[in-house]
């Protein structure tokens, strides 16, 4: 090519090119020419430990269930109060194959009585059929007591919560801080920059405490409660550490932790991953955090079940960032607990 013929093309390029492209328009579609394989159903039966059903009827969750080998599906309820159990009974009604997860309600929380208060709605729930508890990140970032401080994940005023959550036999699932990313400035360096754009409100940038910190305080709980059982929730909330997680599970024989809405960060760390899930294959549960969709639960059985390359994770409608996943080829004894086993231990326990 000459030089005039090579001017003209650069221009010629040049013009046809959008250089000015927003990023939220740039959607590149990869050209890596690999093995895919789609798992229409999980290889053994799968216990969802993760999800939230309360805008759903219970019949349409069915169907995805059937369809993608689905056996038991707990809802973390997001209501509280006579809400929640109705929501309850609405499910028991119509399968035994649905439990449900209480969720705490800091209503009243600046009131004295409100410590004891929340002691008995737990007994409550566990009574009216809950198989378990859940806290949710509220706890150490927004909740605040009568004095209009921040309420600490380890304050001991929550400690007889988590005494009757022993005496009922039922764990306590944890959800706290967020992904790394929230806790970073919504800028150019920050790896989840388009999906914190979108929702800035999910930033906690410069708030009282740390991710860290936050995780340090729900770790004294665990330890202070050594007989009661607790889930940390998306991988304990440290998907991005997992030497940090594995040595949270070596150090509390209580834990376990959910994959729930966690593939995006354990899919791009295949190797460190597979060795996680093999290290403590007995301490891992199955959970999505996502509408039940047959799409999205192949993807998950994609994720575990194959050694496929470079593929899209399940999601909330934004990305978490600019990255796909490979998957673990774990082996049938792993699949096995993580699928259902591990989960069956939580849920044989408490009030029926």
């Amino acid at each position: 090519m000459g030089v005039i013929e090579r001017r003209n093309f650069v221009d010629m390029f040049t013009a046809q090119s959008h250089v000015d492209l927003p990023i939220s328009d740039f959607q590149p579609r990869s050209q890596l020419r690999t093995p895919v394989h789609v798992i229409e159903r999980a290889k053994f039966p799968v216990i969802d430990y993760h999800n939230h059903l309360d805008s759903l009827r219970a019949v349409d969750v069915l169907r995805v269930m059937d369809a993608c080998g689905i056996e038991q599906m707990v809802n973390i309820t997001m209501l509280v109060g006579e809400p929640a159990f109705e929501k309850m009974r609405q499910f028991a009604d119509v399968s035994n194959r649905f439990s449900t997860i209480g969720w705490m309600d800091w209503s009243g929380v600046e009131n004295d009585n409100f410590w004891q208060k929340s002691v008995s709605y737990l007994e409550r729930m566990v009574n009216a059929g809950a198989v378990g508890f859940k806290i949710w990140k509220d706890l150490g970032l927004t909740v605040r007591d009568s004095t209009g401080e921040i309420v600490r994940v380890d304050d001991e005023r929550l400690d007889p919560l988590f005494d009757k959550a022993r005496e009922l036999n039922v764990p306590i699932m944890f959800h706290t801080a967020d992904p790394f990313a929230f806790f970073e400035p919504i800028d150019r360096f920050n790896e989840r920059y388009e999906e914190l754009a979108a929702h800035p409100d999910w930033a906690f940038h410069g708030l009282r405490y740390g991710k860290y910190e936050l995780l340090e305080q729900r770790n004294n709980v665990f330890e202070r409660h050594p007989d009661t059982r607790f889930v940390g929730a998306h991988i304990g909330e440290c998907a991005e550490d997992l030497a940090f997680v594995s040595a949270m599970l070596q150090r509390y024989p209580n834990l376990s932790v959910d994959i729930s809405a966690r593939i995006g960060e354990l899919g791009r760390q295949p190797y460190r991953a597979r060795e996680f899930f093999l290290l403590h294959a007995d301490r891992i549960l199955f959970g999505s955090d996502l509408l039940p969709d047959k799409s999205m639960y192949r993807l998950y059985y994609r994720f575990l079940e194959t050694a496929d390359e470079y593929f899209e994770y399940p999601t909330h409608a934004s990305r978490q960032g600019r990255w796909n996943v490979y998957g673990l080829f774990l082996p049938d004894d792993v699949l096995r607990r993580i699928y259902r086993e591990n989960a069956l231990k939580l849920l044989s326990s408490g009030a029926k």
